[in-house]
């Protein structure tokens, strides 16, 4: 058995074995319990999209160690036809059973963000307003919950997988659209609000989401001692409640 090492994540370690199977590892104690909710829920959604998902199953409990066969793909740029897969696929996860997805170990999220907010300075009042909004959102779907473009796959010029769901949780509809809506080209974010069907609303709520998107960055840098991230993230969140006329476009692994 041979093994490539895939590298760190926020949350896990990640490595290849025998080209076929992936293998990850929680960095912290907090991480084994999101891993053990994919092997759960994944198994259950998975015949339920249109897309390859990781299936996931407990390999070694002690020390954890899960296992999924490798989805095949590379991130890529998304086109139009990439923008009505994405729609038909969120449309069908966001259809799924909440009650079923709430007996196989999947919880609301909570937005433990209360710590961004007062190294904003002068836009620490607007901050705070937009997370006191975002905790009154609907929680009343299943949801990736950290769908970026690092998590997307692509195969012979075609989506062919989702990937990362250790934030799978029930919460809005509007948190998988953030990324999607100001993030992609025109044509994609086109094609996907058709095929979605996207609201007004949920177009106002993603856009909120995706304000929120490097709050996470901030979050993870000041629990992990990682000034590096929390400075970037600080940047990033600056920009999107518009202290600066034009946001960078970076997306770092964990912002969509």
């Amino acid at each position: 058995m041979t093994g490539e090492d895939l590298g760190e994540g926020w949350d896990s370690v990640a490595t290849l074995v025998d080209g076929r199977w992936v293998e990850r590892r929680p960095k912290r104690d907090e991480v084994r319990a999101w891993l053990l909710r994919e092997t759960t829920v994944l198994p259950w959604l998975a015949p339920q999209l249109p897309l390859a998902v990781p299936v996931p199953v407990v390999w070694q409990e002690n020390p954890l160690v899960v296992r999924h066969e490798l989805v095949p793909g590379e991130p890529g740029e998304l086109t139009a036809d990439d923008g009505r897969a994405l729609g038909r696929f969120l449309r069908a996860l966001h259809n799924a059973d909440v009650s079923k997805a709430r007996e196989l170990g999947a919880v609301p999220e909570d937005l433990a963000l209360d710590a961004v907010p007062p190294l904003l300075g002068p836009l620490a009042d607007r901050a705070r307003a937009l997370l006191a909004e975002a905790e009154d959102y609907p929680a009343n779907t299943v949801v990736h919950g950290d769908l970026g473009p690092e998590h997307l796959l692509k195969q012979d010029g075609q989506l062919s997988g989702v990937i990362d769901w250790s934030d799978v949780s029930i919460g809005d509809p509007a948190r998988d659209l953030a990324w999607l809506l100001f993030w992609t080209s025109a044509e994609c974010v086109a094609a996907f609000s058709a095929e979605y069907e996207v609201t007004p609303e949920l177009r106002r709520r993603a856009g909120a989401w995706n304000q929120l998107g490097p709050w996470y960055e901030v979050t993870y840098g000041l629990e992990n001692d990682r000034p590096d991230l929390v400075e970037s993230g600080l940047a990033g969140t600056r920009a999107r409640l518009g202290e600066t006329s034009q946001p960078c476009r970076e997306e770092k692994d964990r912002q969509g």
